[in-house]
């Protein structure tokens, strides 16, 4: 058609009619998005909660949109019909009955009274009585205000789907660590764990409260999604809180650990200290006895017995006595650490008291095979290295001993001996056998 109007040509009949079937598909799918839209979960939650904080401002624009979005959809449908029934009065339509339906279709033609008024001040503008709309431009509004309000509604309901139940798991796995850890004595104001619990238990009531009237206060969006929807529930302070829960939970099942084996572990602790005395016991005997028999030495001093260990080991009964367990949890760990230390300690004193006496009995086992060795090839008689023998032997066997001077005695009858196995090694069949062994064998 030639014939033009103030939104251009006319349209013919078969554009006019591809124009409705288009119109009449996204009417269907409109009116199918507003309808789930009306049907979900979030949005029916979000009509019958307290809401508070960011949510209840959201939601107040949200619903605004919502109601918006009607008002459009019903200008929308009345003018979609009114194009059919212009279109269905002739089947070949009239230029007359053309240019009313492209004036319909393509001009601004659609009069939505009193719901401009709303749009404008929802987008800071000023507020109309009346507002006129061409289709594709209602389309594009009630799309704009769809993703808004559907992108609002769906953050709730996953913020909702996800935390309320996730708290509540975790408040009754507090109420039953509560209920544990009073069971082994971990109570406010006795234990830190017992106080750890309080905290959680403030934390996760106001935790659940506000998410159940502020959802979107723990909605991260997606960075650079444009998806209604996109992004997830912030679960920072749950999983914080949850964490703070499990390690509690360990503290008191170590509890429960040394409930079940604390008369073993005192036990062993008893065995550990009495050790340890027993053990300085015999270095301060020891030392008594290097003292009196080792001359030109010095010997370390031995200390006492573990008095505080052995007051803490007390403590310890006391508390298994009266059932104390988170006070005898952290005791037992730190005395058995302590009791290991002070039998090592006790050992390397007795160790460190009696080297001298080894170095004694080290030097008469070596004086003592040499003459064994000399004796078996054929050397026990000669005179001079008998008389080096009876030296070293007297320093060795009198008290108090000279360390230093017996070693050299020591050495210079190794000397002779090895001097003497040296010449009868140089004239066979003198002064006994050969030894081919050497004077170490």
């Amino acid at each position: 058609m030639g014939d033009t109007g103030p939104t251009g040509p006319v349209m013919d009949r078969d554009e006019v009619d591809r124009a409705l079937a288009r119109l009449g598909a996204e009417h269907e799918a409109i009116e199918t998005s507003l309808l789930a839209l009306q049907d979900h979960a979030g949005r029916r939650l979000l009509e019958g909660a307290e809401l508070t904080g960011v949510t209840v401002e959201r939601w107040a624009v949200a619903e605004a949109s919502i109601t918006l979005l009607w008002t459009f959809f019903d200008a929308y449908t009345g003018a979609l019909r009114t194009a059919r029934e212009i279109r269905s009065r002739r089947r070949w339509s009239s230029r007359e009955d053309l240019a009313e339906l492209t004036e319909l279709l393509r001009g601004d033609a659609v009069t939505v009274a009193g719901a401009a008024a709303g749009a404008s001040t929802a987008h800071g503008g000023p507020g109309r009585l009346s507002q006129r709309y061409s289709l594709v431009t209602l389309v594009d509004r009630m799309n704009e205000l769809y993703a808004t309000s559907l992108d609002m509604v769906v953050a709730a309901d996953a913020v909702w789907s996800a935390l309320p139940a996730r708290i509540d798991l975790l408040a009754a796995e507090l109420r039953r660590t509560r209920e544990l850890a009073h069971s082994v004595g971990v109570r406010p104001g006795e234990h830190p764990a017992g106080d750890d619990l309080e905290r959680i238990t403030r934390t996760l009531t106001r935790l659940r409260e506000r998410v159940v009237s502020d959802p979107l206060a723990f909605w991260s969006p997606a960075k650079g999604s444009s998806a209604p929807g996109g992004g997830r529930p912030d679960t920072t302070v749950y999983d914080r809180e949850a964490r703070a829960l499990e390690e509690v939970r360990r503290e008191i099942d170590a509890v429960l650990a040394v409930r079940q084996d604390a008369e073993q572990r005192i036990v062993r602790l008893r065995d550990v200290l009495s050790r340890a005395d027993r053990t300085l016991a015999e270095a301060r005997t020891a030392r008594g006895e290097v003292l009196a028999k080792i001359a030109a030495t010095e010997v370390p001093v031995v200390g006492g017995p573990p008095i505080v260990l052995q007051e803490q080991l007390a403590a310890a009964a006391e508390y298994r006595r009266h059932a104390q367990w988170h006070r005898l949890s952290p005791l037992l760990e730190s005395l058995e650490e302590k009791a290991e230390d002070e039998l090592l300690r006790a050992r390397e004193s007795l160790t460190a008291v009696t080297a001298p006496l080894a170095v004694r009995a080290e030097l008469r086992g070596r004086l003592d095979a040499y003459k064994a060795k000399m004796a078996r090839l054929g050397h026990a008689e000669d005179p001079e290295l008998a008389e080096k023998y009876e030296r070293a032997r007297r320093m060795l066997w009198s008290a108090p001993c000279d360390l230093r001077v017996a070693e050299q005695a020591v050495l210079r009858y190794q000397h002779a001996a090895a001097e003497l196995l040296g010449t009868a090694r140089r004239v066979p069949g003198q002064g006994g056998p050969v030894d081919r062994t050497g004077p170490g064998a």
